[in-house]
């Protein structure tokens, strides 16, 4: 068997630009087909057409917007039908910037959407796929806004992209003994054109911070090789992580009881 068939196929999302086009390029060049989602099905074209002939990988182009219900299905279909598929990366996402109130009820529901539901969605089917496999792999793009929301103070968005990390955690608890492996990857702020698709602009955003996307992938795929559940591109120590894992590991044993804790001088009821 060629390492090209026993790698399978990659479905990548969000694949016509920025983070998801680099880990196609990168999937490519590693042995994956692929089967790439987006909306912009020219842009998708052009880079299948070049990995192609670079790389010599099959390569399915799939026009898909999902935040349309029957467009998120013919990929959930995919996903758990298709044995070919061995990796997912749920990279599709968008941002909205700005305060909470200033932003319509009919844009959040969208991000939402987009952000929680599509990937919940297709997180759910690829797992129902690769389980009775006993083999595949989910990649989520998260955020390192998830863990820092006085970065974006009311913003939908950081919350959202904490729920992306926290999904890829319980998931690696819960289905990493079937042979699954999960990863969130976390990046900061990245040179892609989500800024001006949000309408903050990426004029706006410092240089100095703006990590080169190829880079960020590349550092990604580094941590996916290296087995680490959550990758964030930025952090020089991973012990930090580990430290911030223990505290929160710390607060376990305190986080549900019978009666509230003496420090709020709660009259506690006498037993019947």
């Amino acid at each position: 068997m060629s390492d090209k068939i026993s790698k399978g196929a990659a479905l990548v999302t969000g694949a016509s630009s920025g983070i998801g086009a680099v880990y196609a390029d990168r999937l490519a060049k590693r042995g994956y087909d692929l089967i790439l989602a987006a909306r912009d099905e020219g842009r998708m074209n052009a880079l299948a057409a070049r990995l192609r002939a670079e790389t010599g990988v099959k390569v399915d182009v799939v026009r898909a917007d999902l935040t349309q219900r029957d467009d998120l299905a013919r990929l959930e279909t995919r996903l758990r039908e298709d044995a070919s598929v061995t990796l997912l990366v749920n990279n599709a996402g968008a941002a909205l910037f700005g305060s909470f109130t200033d932003s319509g009820p009919d844009r959040l529901e969208d991000l939402i959407q987009l952000n929680v539901v599509a990937v919940t969605r297709l997180a759910h089917a690829a797992a129902t796929g690769f389980g009775p496999r006993g083999r595949g792999t989910i990649v989520n793009i998260a955020s390192i806004v998830g863990l820092a929301p006085e970065l974006f103070p009311g913003s939908v968005y950081g919350a959202t992209k904490a729920y992306v990390t926290y999904l890829t955690q319980t998931l690696h608890a819960a289905l990493a003994p079937q042979g699954l492996t999960f990863q969130a990857v976390l990046p900061g702020a990245t040179r892609t054109e989500i800024w001006d698709r949000s309408g903050h602009g990426l004029a706006n955003v410092p240089d100095e911070i703006l990590m080169p996307v190829d880079e960020l992938v590349d550092a990604a795929l580094a941590g996916l090789d290296a087995g680490e559940l959550v990758t964030i591109p930025s952090l020089p120590d991973p012990a930090d992580w580990a430290a911030l894992e223990a505290a929160r590991q710390k607060l376990g044993p305190n986080l549900s009881a019978k009666r509230p804790a003496a420090r709020y001088g709660v009259k506690v009821a006498e037993p019947a």
